[in-house]
């Protein structure tokens, strides 16, 4: 081998290695501006003290662009819906996340384990999206979209109207101190 065919060989290997790193280096750039920013990554998960929450009365807070209705339900809404079987609903899912899949639309299937008085939904109407009115609204004494008629139970389950599903329970724990993990 001759010094110029050596030297022609690293001039090769060099340029190539810097095209890598080049490569590399725009390629990382690209993909990580695809990651979320520091504001979207702060809204994936909340803390919620409900101590202070008295019964018979309900907290809304935003997560996720979204309206959470957090009940603490009196005796009365608890007993009314847990007479009701859910087999007699439009929807028979709970719609919760924390249970397996399948799980049926049961009053303990859609309370806060443990503290079966809570009930956490999105209050999203999975109709068309709007904001259901509570605190007894509606035939069935939990909420009510006034924008096309769905009427929910005191447990968020779907009774009448157009709606297709219950509101739905988003992914939550409940800590020793009342205060509650959204997301």
């Amino acid at each position: 081998m001759t010094e110029a065919s050596t030297r022609r060989d690293f001039i090769y290997y060099a340029t190539a290695s810097a095209g890598a790193v080049a490569t590399g280096a725009a390629i990382w750039s690209l993909i990580d501006q695809m990651n979320p920013s520091a504001d979207v990554q702060a809204l994936l998960s909340i803390r919620v003290d409900i101590t202070s929450l008295d019964e018979g009365t309900q907290l809304t807070v935003k997560w996720r662009g979204k309206p959470v209705f957090i009940r603490y339900r009196t005796e009365e809404e608890v007993e009314a819906a847990r007479l009701e079987s859910p087999d007699s609903m439009p929807d028979r899912d709970a719609r919760n996340p924390n249970l397996d899949p399948g799980a049926d639309a049961a009053d303990d299937n859609r309370a806060v384990p443990g503290n079966e008085k809570f009930l956490v939904m999105i209050g999203v109407c999975t109709h068309l999206g709007c904001v259901p009115l509570g605190n007894g609204a509606g035939d069935y004494g939990g909420w009510f979209c006034p924008c096309h008629g769905s009427h929910y139970d005191t447990s968020g389950r779907i009774r009448k109207g157009p709606a297709p599903e219950n509101l739905h329970i988003p992914k939550l724990s409940l800590s020793e101190d009342m205060v509650l993990t959204l997301g």
